[in-house]
């Protein structure tokens, strides 16, 4: 298949055996490794595929980095993290979306299915969620967005989508690592809140559509008071999580929790940069990020 493949890695010796043996049918897939400590990179090359050593500084940068070191052969790329996979049927409609793709289409789109305890939340995450994955070399780049990346970023022509799902493993390396990782995005998020304008419009939370009425959705429950619980009820029932079982719920749960742990460090963010000298407060900090 006519399309590289860049999948980012770190310490996913649990979770890299399955997202590259999904990528049997591609001849150019390349690892950019964080320095993992285990056997990642043993294991990733054991597949074919080649491993590169890059520090992670965010999504949308080891991404980028990526597009313009990684000496890719193809001008089409697939970017993956560890914990997804393709599914037979996801591959065969991205080479087909390639194969038609004209002059003028930039990148597309592409939708996952979230696994958490042996069942697809359906619901609960919001499925489907369109986000840039496909790329066409020097006509898209990558934006960041808190600890993730803008959904559909700005790109130099047209973006396309590739309806087929593939499939997301969160919690592949279990719940310890998943609390552990989001207690760091949680830090991310508060300091870009309080270095950000977080604007949304009327408009765009009732009649806007896709990624632009999510992001301004998500601003102005910022805004709101209590959030954990909102957060909650947005997950539960206004996305009709409870129709996923025990795993909707518990993935709710956590999501509140979560959110909380962004309120509460955001707010200490706040104090702190009332009290500390200037140019040494969190605020300041954050800002210059």
């Amino acid at each position: 298949m006519n399309v590289s493949v860049v999948v980012i890695a770190k310490n996913e010796a649990s979770n890299i055996r399955r997202c590259l043996e999904s990528l049997a049918g591609f001849e150019d897939v390349v690892v950019i490794d964080d320095d993992s400590s285990d056997e990642t990179p043993l294991i990733a090359a054991s597949l074919g595929a080649r491993v590169i050593r890059h520090r992670f500084e965010s999504f949308a940068a080891q991404r980028n980095w990526a597009l313009e070191n990684a000496d890719l052969k193809h001008p089409w790329v697939l970017m993956l993290d560890a914990d997804e996979a393709l599914t037979p049927a996801a591959a065969r409609e991205l080479a087909s979306a390639v194969a038609q793709a004209g002059p003028a289409v930039a990148g597309f789109l592409l939708c996952r299915k979230t696994m958490f305890l042996n069942r697809w939340l359906r619901h609960a995450d919001g499925y489907p969620v369109w986000i840039m994955r496909l790329v066409r070399r020097g006509r898209a780049r990558f934006v960041d967005s808190g600890h993730g990346e803008v959904p559909a970023p700005p790109v130099d022509g047209d973006l396309g989508q590739v309806r087929e799902p593939f499939l997301h493993y969160p919690f592949g390396r279990g719940l310890s690592h998943w609390l552990d990782r989001h207690n760091d995005y949680s830090t991310r998020e508060a300091e870009m809140e309080l270095s950000t304008a977080l604007g949304w419009t009327w408009r765009e939370v009732l009649r806007g559509r896709g990624p632009q009425r999510r992001k301004a959705l998500r601003n102005l429950a910022r805004n709101f008071p209590f959030r954990p619980f909102l957060r909650f009820c947005h997950h539960y029932f206004w996305q009709w999580g409870f129709l996923d079982g025990r795993a909707g719920l518990s993935f709710s749960l956590l999501m509140a929790g979560y959110e909380g742990v962004i309120v509460l460090k955001r707010r200490q963010m706040e104090l702190e940069a009332r009290t500390a000298p200037a140019g040494d407060a969190p605020l300041a900090k954050a800002k210059q990020h």
